[in-house]
């Protein structure tokens, strides 16, 4: 699974709120991984549902895919055509999120997990 350190999801969050101008109330929480490292996990309350989304990259997929986790809800959601357009709207947001995170994981890889060059061999005459 792709490493990415709390510190560079807050990075990458606060660079998406301010193109974005949406998901002030998105934040990184700490979430240990194997081995102990520093991840995050990015985590955005809903205000028009009883819901939180959590966003992460998938477990053991090595195409870097992100995606959106809807925590469940014992309650019915009982909305307003308004309530409802501004839940679409947090849901929205979060796709953007979730793509904004996919695009900025592509081709970076942490400082302590960069990848080995292979040694170059000398070429014998």
């Amino acid at each position: 699974m792709p490493f990415h350190s709390k510190n560079t999801l807050e990075h990458w969050v606060a660079e998406f709120i301010a193109a974005r101008g949406a998901g002030e109330d998105v934040r990184v929480a700490i979430q240990e991984r194997h081995g102990g490292q520093d991840t995050g996990l990015v985590v955005m309350p809903l205000e028009n549902a009883p819901n939180t989304v959590w966003i992460e990259p998938r477990e053991n997929d090595e195409d870097l895919a992100w995606h959106v986790l809807i925590e469940p809800s014992t309650e019915a959601l009982d909305l307003t055509s308004f309530e409802l357009n501004a839940l679409t709207h947090e849901l929205q947001v979060a796709a953007e999120l979730c793509a904004f995170l996919q695009e900025k994981s592509l081709g970076h890889f942490e400082p302590d997990m960069e990848p080995k060059a292979e040694p170059e061999t000398a070429a014998t005459e």
